[in-house]
């Protein structure tokens, strides 16, 4: 009984923090964008974050050299903050 108990306060508990987070939606944005500010996509894998098919993203980047990008080892990699900040950019 007595870990049933705690296992309700436990769940009481943790629903309402997230009760809290319903009030301020942006909060939970906010940290998504956080912590996509130092993770990195491989050329290979753009298509999947933008949403348009492998073909579509080589043209995209082939058109646009601008696309803020790094090359390490000779690979490129595309840093999530900014290609969604340069797609905002674009798409206005």
């Amino acid at each position: 009984m007595i870990w049933l108990g705690l296992g309700i306060v436990i769940a009481g508990y943790l629903i309402g923090e997230g009760l809290k987070d319903l009030k301020n939606p942006n909060s939970i944005l906010e940290s998504l964008n956080e912590n996509d500010y130092h993770e990195l996509i491989k050329e290979n894998e753009v298509h999947h974050f933008i949403g348009i098919s492998n073909e579509d993203a080589k043209h995209l980047i082939a058109e646009y050299p601008s696309i803020p990008h790094i090359v390490i080892n000779s690979k490129v990699y595309y840093q999530k903050a900014k290609l969604r900040k340069w797609l905002m950019k674009i798409g206005s």
